[in-house]
């Protein structure tokens, strides 16, 4: 419990950032598991659905609720999946 009025304060400020924060980086995982299910079935929406993670990620990022290294590393690994999945798409025909 806090000991001070501005440490109670400080406690419901947290609480409330953490409940935005949590919705944001929901949302960013869902995104993200979409597109490596597309990115999985070779469905031609996974270009789309990589777009959109991205753009999740990076607005997560400008908002701070992830770290910019963490979300270029998020972003780095499904454009390389992304990437795999197209170069193989298109060496088979």
């Amino acid at each position: 419990m806090p000991n001070t009025k501005s440490a109670a304060k400080a406690l419901r400020v947290s609480e409330r950032r953490r409940l935005r924060n949590k919705s944001t980086k929901s949302a960013v995982k869902t995104f993200i598991r979409k597109a490596e299910a597309a990115i999985a079935a070779s469905s031609e929406q996974s270009v789309e659905a990589v777009r959109q993670a991205i753009r999740a990620l990076d607005k997560a990022a400008e908002k701070k609720i992830l770290h910019k290294n963490n979300a270029a590393r998020r972003k780095s690994r499904l454009m390389k999946k992304l990437n795999s999945m197209l170069a193989g798409a298109s060496s088979a025909q």
